[in-house]
C-alpha cells in the first residue's frame, strides 16, 4: 500500500451500513507508520450547510458536490483504504479545524 498521510481523502471500503465511501484521515502522520487504526471523517453528499461541514467538489477530486461531516469521526482500519484520491490544500485544513472546533465544542479552533 502507497504512504498514507494526515488530510489526504481515500476511498473505503468500510463495514456496513456505511460501506463504500470516501473518508478524510484526520490522524498525524506519525500514527500511520505504527497503527493499524486512525482517525477519519466520512464524507457524504448529504449538505446541510452546518458549521461542522466543509464543502469538497472538483478540487478535491470529487465527483460531485459532499462535504466532509465532522461530526461522524470514526476510527478505521488501514485495510479498508482503497485508493487516495487528493490531499487537501492548507486553506481546506483550516476549514476542517474549524469544523472540528465546532463538532468538538473546541472554540480555540473556531475561525
Amino acid at each position: 500500500m502507497e504512504a498514507v498521510k494526515q488530510y489526504e481523502i481515500w476511498w473505503a471500503d468500510l463495514p456496513e451500513p456505511a460501506g463504500r465511501r470516501p473518508v478524510l484521515l484526520l490522524s498525524r502522520d506519525d500514527a500511520y507508520r505504527v497503527l493499524s487504526k486512525f482517525i477519519a471523517a466520512e464524507i457524504t453528499s448529504t449538505i446541510r450547510d452546518i458549521p461542522i461541514e466543509v464543502r469538497l467538489g472538483k478540487s478535491e477530486g470529487m465527483p460531485k458536490p459532499c462535504v466532509v461531516n465532522l461530526d461522524k469521526l470514526r476510527t478505521i482500519s488501514k485495510q479498508y483504504l482503497v485508493k487516495r484520491i487528493s490531499r487537501l490544500s492548507v486553506s481546506r485544513i483550516a476549514e476542517v479545524k474549524s469544523a472540528l472546533g465546532y463538532a468538538l465544542a473546541w472554540e480555540e479552533l473556531i475561525l
